[in-house]
């Protein structure tokens, strides 16, 4: 007898003994789950779920899609580009049992997404993982730990045009430079940094000094932000 079981935004035609791949649910492997949203079982049209229905499959284990690449390019005064990859999670599953009644009374857990799930999934599947704390007490953790750590040598030479907060009229818009998105924006206002001129400004010291603090890995001049900066902070002068 085979079924159509609708999970994930997707149907799937199944039968016992079936493998087939869904959008990851909140299970184990080796567990047995049930699907109850069943749209047609044998001969049995749902209008639109065939009541009592169900189709119960083990969990063989979770796991990742074939990598997808995305290319990304924004068209805009100065444009960026970016590449990224995605891999979508899954969860491999054995049909064991097509149910066309009594499901409803069979006591075996739901198959349920693993994003609606909630916070009690992430606690059952990983009972040791701490509390997150919030973001800016995580950061002033970090700073602190920083501080304490035995000083090394310094690289290059700090920068004289760092501020403490953006100047009248607020920081500029450091996404206009290629390769800085939002969280590398807010990484560079966290040490000093809000304005073209400012990057503009920089020479060589300054940038192994910032490439050393932002973990940048020579990203500025191999990215050209000195350049991008000069005529950025050109154009919002003119």
């Amino acid at each position: 007898m085979f079924a159509v079981l609708k999970t994930g935004g997707k149907q799937y035609r199944v039968q016992a003994g079936d493998v087939l791949r869904v959008e990851k649910l909140a299970a184990n492997a080796g567990e047995t789950v049930q699907f109850n949203e069943i749209l047609m079982v044998g001969s049995t049209v749902g209008a639109p779920l065939v009541d009592g229905a169900a189709v119960q499959a083990e969990v063989i284990e979770q796991i990742k899609a074939d990598k997808v690449i995305t290319y990304v390019k924004r068209r805009r005064k100065h444009s960026s580009q970016r590449t990224r990859g995605h891999r979508q999670q899954l969860t491999l599953l054995r049909v064991t049992d097509v149910l066309e009644k009594g499901g409803d009374k069979s006591g075996v857990k739901e198959a349920i997404g693993a994003r609606t799930a909630g916070a009690s999934y992430v606690a059952e599947a990983k009972p040791a993982a701490k509390k997150a704390a919030p973001k800016k007490a995580e950061k002033a953790e970090k700073r602190a730990a920083k501080a304490d750590d035995a000083p090394k040598a310094a690289v290059g030479t700090r920068p004289a045009n760092l501020l403490s907060e953006a100047r009248e009229g607020g920081a500029d818009d450091l996404k206009l430079i290629s390769g800085v998105g939002p969280k590398l924006e807010e990484l560079l206002h966290e040490n000093g940094v809000f304005h073209f001129d400012q990057i503009a400004a920089w020479k060589k010291a300054e940038i192994e000094y910032m490439d050393d603090q932002l973990s940048f890995h020579g990203r500025i001049e191999r990215d050209e932000w000195i350049k991008q900066a000069k005529d950025l902070a050109k154009d919002k002068k003119d």
